[in-house]
């Protein structure tokens, strides 16, 4: 192939900034007399036509990963932290946000026995994203903490894991825990569960029976028998 075919080439598959040096190496080229005039013109077209070209837009980005950072999130995340639901040597091994997931499933597991929440739950309580949530839970199962029990349905569907703990140092610390610092942040209810509850409150106050209060008729009519 000719020099003036290695320009050509070097042209068409060289990105637009690659221009401007490629003319200054054909110019060269010309002068040293190793192509010729005539084909110094057909390549300085050839590139003024590449770089003529407008560059292709940059496809837009997918955002990956948590969702921006917001100020309610924020103060949740620190809030769960700052409950002291890990004693502080397991606290150390984890981040600020794996320790605010790590503190709701404390709570739960105080309450219920295992914690049943799903990870989108999880995460909306913690104020964290779900990969921060699974990336807590992974680490506290490999480091033996506690177990999750992944309940499949099908291949496609699963049940919310149940997870219990298994560190008896956190378990201990969770029975003992007291004072000042055993603040519990309000985990949210469903409305179902708010709605049934007023409705008792409701009806209980509404229908609850009267006690010692004769009938006023009753003593009338003993009066006049009398």
């Amino acid at each position: 192939m000719s020099f003036a075919g290695e320009i050509r080439r070097a042209v068409m598959a060289s990105p637009r900034m690659k221009l401007p040096e490629i003319r200054s190496v054909m110019y060269k080229a010309f002068t040293a007399g190793q192509i010729t005039e005539a084909e110094t013109e057909e390549l300085d077209a050839l590139i003024n036509a590449k770089a003529a070209i407008p560059a292709p837009e940059k496809p837009t980005q997918r955002r990956i990963g948590s969702r921006p950072r917001s100020s309610a999130s924020m103060e949740r995340r620190r809030s769960w932290a700052a409950a002291g639901r890990l004693p502080p040597a397991l606290a150390a091994r984890f981040t600020l946000a794996e320790q605010a997931v790590l503190a709701v499933v404390a709570v739960e597991v105080s309450k219920r026995g295992r914690c049943s929440l799903t990870v989108a739950h999880l995460a909306a309580l913690a104020g964290v994203s779900e990969s921060t949530v699974r990336n807590a839970l992974r680490e506290c199962e490999a480091l033996g903490l506690v177990s999750i029990d992944r309940r499949r349905r099908s291949p496609w569907i699963n049940y919310p894991n149940e997870i219990q703990i298994l560190s008896k140092e956190w378990a201990s610390w969770l029975r003992l825990r007291t004072g000042a610092n055993s603040h519990i942040p309000r985990l949210q209810e469903s409305k179902n569960g708010l709605a049934q509850r007023r409705e008792n409150i409701d009806s209980g106050h509404l229908f609850r029976p009267r006690q010692n209060q004769a009938d006023p008729k009753e003593g009338f009519r003993q009066s006049r028998d009398g």
